[in-house]
């Protein structure tokens, strides 16, 4: 199917929809930990909702954050091609950064971020949390991981798919890294909480 300007601005409308649900903060009410947004960072990820204590409630938010972006993207490829792949991915992970569903405010868009790339591609997917992983068990930090890992994604994308996806994947990691320009700060300063830390 031909991916005309109307095709694209309803895949991107679609995704970014998708991307706007705030599954931490759904989960962490439907759970009874209260409200997300007044717990720890107030961020809506992950990394938040494991501060409540709560594992099972982290781990679903990181599972549905990363299937957002997962599940945009394939989607979007099954039904209009690798061109409409990579702008659903694109508008999901904005939908997370900046949610309809909560004032155009919301997270840092990791989950959502690795979701897609893996979704992209396999292998950069994989090697992009496996850089995640390994930084977040030697240094504890959630936040250097992400930094990390973003800062990779385009080299593992341009090496394993393509180089206009790669372009496509340094846009958003350029945009996820700026979102934790406090994080960044907070670790120059020594102040960043470690993982798990309530």
């Amino acid at each position: 199917m031909m991916l005309t300007p109307g095709l694209m601005a309803l895949v991107a409308l679609a995704a970014y929809i998708l991307g706007s649900i705030p599954f931490g903060v759904v989960i962490t009410r439907m759970m009874g930990l209260g409200d997300l947004r007044q717990i720890g960072s107030g961020n809506i990820g992950a990394t938040n909702v494991l501060r409540t204590g709560n594992k099972s409630a982290a781990f679903l938010t990181l599972i549905c954050d990363a299937g957002k972006g997962a599940v945009a993207v394939l989607i979007a490829r099954l039904v209009l091609g690798e061109a409409a792949a990579g702008i659903a991915g694109l508008f999901a992970v904005l939908g997370h950064l900046y949610s309809v569903f909560l004032r155009f405010s919301g997270g840092k868009g990791v989950a959502t971020f690795l979701g897609t790339v893996l979704a992209l591609s396999l292998p950069a997917g994989a090697a992009a949390c496996a850089t995640w992983l390994l930084m977040a068990v030697l240094f504890r930090y959630s936040s250097l991981s992400a930094l990390i890992a973003a800062a990779l994604a385009p080299v593992f994308v341009a090496y394993f798919y393509h180089m206009h996806g790669a372009a496509l994947i340094l846009l958003l990691s350029l945009i996820v890294i700026g979102k934790h320009h406090q994080n960044i700060r907070r670790l120059l300063d020594g102040t960043e909480p470690k993982i798990g830390k309530k």
